[in-house]
């Protein structure tokens, strides 16, 4: 039982990344929402703060995927953890 709880213990560095994209996400989300209007052109017949607002969210959360992902395999290693170690069933 000592080991789950040792396991569910979470990395200064790992918090820090969590609260980084969480704010990038908020910031992405709501604030192409109240910008969109701000851009005037168009952009293949669309106002381009349709695209920022409907794709550029999209395109911003899977970049927020792909760098969570990217740092956390780095700081595996790191952390001495094996494979075999991290499947451990509840």
């Amino acid at each position: 039982m000592a080991e789950r709880f040792a396991q569910e213990r979470h990395d200064p560095r790992v918090l820090a990344l969590k609260a980084g994209l969480l704010v990038v996400w908020a910031a992405v989300s709501f604030g192409f929402c109240f910008l969109a209007r701000d851009f005037q052109f168009m952009l293949g017949g669309w106002p381009f703060g349709y695209w920022m607002a409907a794709q550029g969210a999209v395109l911003a959360f899977i970049a927020i995927v792909v760098v969570y992902a990217r740092i956390m395999l780095r700081l595996v290693p790191e952390d001495g953890v094996t494979e075999s170690a991290s499947n451990v069933d509840a």
